[in-house]
């Protein structure tokens, strides 16, 4: 008996795998591990745009944008603010349109953009630590507000934090899309009115920020060392471009007839959420000064007395109510946000790990309780110290992902589209996976002062100088040979009119039916298979990959 014959006498036939409710309610899954598909993206380009900003609510912005201020000072603290401002910004460009293009989150576009099917299985960690530790943040801060407001003990709040947010992510971009398009103005105007208020009242407060120093040995002024350090705190949300995705791969196909509206949206929820997310760390380095004087530098840090005392001014008798209202309504926003990435990015690195699915909203429980713990162990207090840390791995990650899809692809070193499905991916790809690795591994050296103060600042600009240039030449290096385990020759083709088809296939599998960028020919199950049931094959050993095509049992286009 041959290889082949031998194979495919003991492969499953019919349907082999069930999934639970959970999995297979697509309103409370939202493809979690799947190209969402155009059936599924009925959103305006509008709301989608909307529902991604509405994500950005987070007042960690403004602890941070104070925490800078307290830290390095006025001048130190607008630089880093814009520098870093600027390196997101340009960054989150590519990631946005590719992931709107193609309909993937930002773990199967880290897959197809030179890490490999396993590779990523890191950068999904990466991933969800930032999603665990900003909701463990923006956490802390509702927290202070219920303790303030309320008088409820500090560790009370944690909980109440982390349980209100549950119910809503659990019926994900359906009900998420809902809350934040209703509350997004009365946000807007909240958020705006200290700002505006204090320039008609006590305008020349401004112009005293200008001079504040802070804890600063350099007072007020410029300081290489200074705008490092804090930029590098500011670059710490630069993962945050894999939550605005997370929303813009439900975009809809782009066409000649919304083009612009469909690029406005992309950048304005894409790159763009950097625009309002610096000016919200100035406003908390305003803040932060302008109530210094009032409640100390340590309590300044806290957005619940920077919004108070900044309704303060002009709204005295219901301050204090209205601020804790703005802060529970905003990190809300923010938390579904961080909750919902979270279990996406733990369902997607687990699949691969253990080969199995119970749901995403299994997932959604295990990283609201890591941030939980990690609230109770008070990670606001180690503000600078975490996110200046992680910043380094972070960075390290976007920049050898930005590498590939800006160098890479025009230089036709990778592939032109974007291959996220295990049937077609070697496990590790040394362009990104190498590249993220060795660029991380300098720049955390960096950080701990191996290379002295000036690397320590800069540490992760040498994350994403090195990334970028450790991205193009690996692939150079390797001739691109681990981008591809075997073309996709499924027919009908990936794309159809220059658009990704949107034909209707049955999964030998499960039986469900997917469109076809979905789906994958299987020498194992001899027939068509989903993505899911493919990464959850653990029997399989990859056959796909070394059988070659003669023996694939389905039918090829060559």
């Amino acid at each position: 008996m041959s290889e082949t014959v031998k194979i495919r006498a003991e492969a499953p036939t019919g349907t082999t795998r069930t999934y639970n409710k959970w999995t297979s309610n697509s309103t409370l899954e939202d493809y979690s591990l799947r190209y969402a598909p155009r059936s599924f993206r009925k959103w305006s380009p509008y709301v989608v745009a909307t529902t991604a900003l509405g994500g950005i609510a987070y007042l960690a912005d403004f602890a941070i944008g104070g925490s800078i201020v307290i830290t390095h000072g006025f001048t130190n603290a607008v630089v880093a603010v814009l520098v870093a401002a600027l390196v997101i910004f340009l960054t989150g460009i590519p990631i946005s349109y590719y992931s709107a293009r193609y309909g993937i989150d930002m773990d199967l576009l880290t897959r197809g953009a030179g890490f490999g099917y396993l590779g990523s299985t890191l950068t999904s960690i990466i991933y969800a630590s930032f999603t665990f530790i900003f909701f463990a943040l923006e956490g802390s801060i509702m927290a202070q507000a219920f303790q303030l407001a309320l008088h409820i003990p500090l560790a009370v709040g944690y909980l109440v934090a982390a349980l209100v947010v549950i119910p809503l992510v659990i019926f994900g971009m359906t009900a998420l899309s809902k809350l934040q398009v209703w509350t997004q103005p009365i946000w807007l105007v909240l958020m705006f009115a200290p700002f505006v208020a204090v320039g008609i009242m006590d305008p020349h407060k401004y112009v005293e920020w200008t001079h504040f120093a802070g804890d600063s040995p350099t007072g007020a002024g410029f300081s290489m060392i200074g705008v490092g350090l804090g930029a590098g705190v500011a670059l710490s949300l630069i993962a945050q471009i894999g939550e605005q995705v997370d929303y813009l791969r439900f975009m809809p196909e782009k066409t000649p007839k919304n083009s612009r509206r469909w690029w406005t949206a992309v950048l304005a929820a894409g790159p763009g959420w950097v625009i309002l997310g610096a000016f919200k760390q100035l406003g908390g380095a305003f803040l932060a000064f302008y109530v210094a004087d009032r409640v100390g530098l340590v309590r300044a840090g806290e957005p619940i007395e920077q919004f108070l005392g900044g309704f303060g001014g002009f709204m005295p008798a219901i301050a204090l109510g209205v601020a804790a209202f703005f802060v529970v309504l905003s990190q809300i926003k923010i938390n579904v946000t961080n909750a919902y990435s979270g279990s996406l990015s733990w369902s997607n690195f687990f699949s691969r790990i253990l080969h199995k699915h119970p749901g995403r909203v299994v997932w959604l429980f295990l990283n609201v309780g890591i941030a939980l713990a990690l609230m109770e162990f008070g990670v606001f207090g180690f503000l600078n110290t975490v996110l200046g840390f992680y910043s380094n791995v972070a960075i390290a990650w976007i920049g050898a992902v930005t590498a590939d899809l800006v160098i890479n692809k025009p230089l036709k070193l990778s592939p032109s589209y974007i291959e996220f499905k295990r049937a077609h991916l070697h496990n590790f790809n040394p362009v990104g996976f190498g590249s993220m690795l060795i660029a991380s591994l300098v720049s955390i050296l960096a950080f701990f002062n191996v290379f002295g103060p000036a690397a320590r600042a800069f540490s992760p600009f040498i994350a994403i100088g090195l990334a970028f240039v450790l991205s193009p030449l690996l692939a150079v290096l390797t001739k691109g040979r681990f981008y591809l385990a075997r073309e996709d020759k499924l027919e009908p083709p990936l794309f159809e009119g220059g658009t990704l088809s949107d034909h209707l296939m049955t999964c030998v599998s499960c039986g469900n039916e997917f469109e076809r960028p979905d789906m994958v020919t299987c020498p194992y199950h001899s027939g068509t298979l989903c993505s899911l049931c493919c990464s959850l094959e653990s029997s399989c050993h990859d056959m796909c990959k070394s059988v070659g095509p003669v023996d694939l049992g389905v039918p090829i286009i060559r």
